[in-house]
């Protein structure tokens, strides 16, 4: 207060309380990828980070899904092939995503359906995002579309560059190919997601296998206008099949409106054992989908009900049929502890149960501060948190007092993470303990050089990965 020069009565108002931490919001993934087109209005969004909070709203900016398209070829062996013309899932996996408890997220649109999927782009992406505080999570599922997998490696290391220098975040990665057998005749597809990923950042990534066949796509997705190759062949093979529809089968190629091909369609699929394989061939194809923009899904759900600190495993996916690759308890072994760290989360089928994640572990499996997903992103939250109150404090003067007012205000912060189970502990002595001053963390030095060092200790809750229960036989006593 200026001095007093007039008399009179001058009131002064003293904070009662100093600043309180507020928890940075610790699920907003980030998306990278293809879109049908990016508009505001008329503000054209590509490649501009856009927040949105449902699956409508990423309809009105981002547009629908594309025409699927598929190309139908008899063989010798099977009676009949079918291979998807197109690789664009983007859509398909935001629906995945919001199907699985997705909330708020950010979009990165790197290009239309009339644009090639491209590594360039999709790594633009990633970069747009650096200006950005937000997000928790980045994830593109359209990496693994990429037509070879040194190109999907390159996307996803450049993912696990970009947390590591932003360090408030995680990558969740798919393994390309994944869903093959790790026993395929060609490749190990986890051994090769391994051996192609690196060694950087293995900390703020976390990945899963296998892939999955969902129920995201519906029935009503796909007739016969989606086969844009080997009509003339279906047709034949249609015929044999279902001769009494011969008027409507050569129907098919011919300029029909909607509804003509709506009836044809029902009429061919009720009556017609070959259509009905080929449309249901073609549905599972697109139903065929990686598991990182479900998980990232299903991470939202966990941070809203049971808090950031729970294991994101041992729960149920939703819209999901079944795991591409059934893998049993000694398959994933190697997934979940390989000599060298890189763990992969499993996804597995459990009779009555339903299909779970079964692991909750980051792909740096062998460091005992990172290992698990939870401890990670924990660690995460409580870093950007107190980072940012912590704000408030610079250019204060840098004595006792203010170390005092940092001091407890992070401690009544971490009290609160402790009340509610975030930190292990008996008590919060054992849970945490807070230093700042001279003498403690600083020197005459820093203070000269106007640096307030503060030191947080904490022990972050971690997940029961394993369970051991000992029997054993007792005398008889009566």
């Amino acid at each position: 207060m200026g001095a007093m020069k007039t008399p009179g009565v001058y009131v002064i108002e003293k904070s009662a309380f100093p600043n309180s931490v507020v928890e940075v919001a610790t699920a907003v993934p980030a998306f990278v990828g293809y879109t049908e087109f990016a508009l505001n209005g008329s503000k054209l969004l590509l490649n501009k980070p856009w927040r949105i909070t449902s699956f409508a709203e990423f309809v009105l900016y981002f547009g629908s899904a594309p025409k699927p398209g598929f190309t139908f070829k008899p063989s010798d062996k099977e009676g009949y092939t079918i291979s998807r013309n197109d690789a664009y899932s983007f859509f398909y996996n935001m629906r995945f995503f919001f199907s699985n408890g997705g909330g708020p997220c950010y979009i990165v649109s790197v290009g239309s359906y009339k644009d090639g999927l491209s590594q360039t782009a999709l790594v633009n992406g990633i970069v747009q995002l650096e200006k950005e505080q937000e997000p928790t999570m980045i994830v593109i599922p359209e990496a693994v579309a990429l037509v070879y997998a040194d190109d999907c490696s390159v996307v996803q290391q450049k993912m696990l560059q970009h947390c590591g220098i932003m360090q408030n975040r995680i990558a969740i990665l798919d393994v390309f190919e994944g869903y093959k057998s790790r026993d395929d005749k060609n490749s190990d597809v986890v051994a090769s997601f391994r051996d192609k990923i690196g060694t950087e950042n293995l900390m703020y990534g976390a990945s899963y296998y296998p892939w999955l066949n969902t129920a995201i796509s519906n029935e009503n997705d796909i007739r016969f206008d989606n086969i844009s190759g080997g009509l003339e062949d279906l047709k034949k093979m249609l015929i044999i099949d279902a001769p009494r529809l011969k008027s409507d089968i050569e129907k098919i190629g011919e300029d029909l409106e909607s509804k003509d091909i709506s009836e044809i369609h029902k009429v061919l699929n009720s009556h017609s054992k070959l259509y009905n394989s080929v449309i249901k061939q073609m549905q599972e194809q697109l139903n065929l989908l990686p598991p990182s923009a479900a998980m990232a899904g299903l991470y939202t759900m966990v941070d809203s009900t049971r808090e950031v600190w729970k294991a994101p495993a041992n729960i149920s996916l939703n819209a999901v049929v079944s795991p591409a690759v059934n893998i049993s308890s000694a398959e994933q072994e190697d997934l979940n502890i390989p000599l060298d760290g890189k763990a992969i989360n499993a996804i597995r089928n459990f009779i009555g149960e339903g299909v779970l994640v079964w692991g909750a572990r980051t792909l740096d499996g062998n460091s005992f501060d990172w290992r698990y997903i939870n401890v990670r992103r924990t660690m995460i939250m409580l870093q950007e948190s107190i980072k940012l109150v912590c704000k408030a404090y610079v250019f204060e003067p840098n004595t006792a007092n203010t170390w005092v007012v940092i001091r407890s205000t992070i401690s009544n912060f971490l009290t609160g993470i402790w009340k509610r189970g975030g930190l292990a502990g008996s008590k919060p002595e054992d849970a945490f303990s807070v230093h700042v001053g001279l003498g403690d963390t600083m020197t005459t030095e820093d203070i000269l050089e106007g640096i307030i060092r503060i030191t947080v200790l904490v022990a972050v809750s971690r997940p029961a990965e394993f369970i051991e229960i000992t029997f054993q036989q007792q005398m008889q006593k009566s």
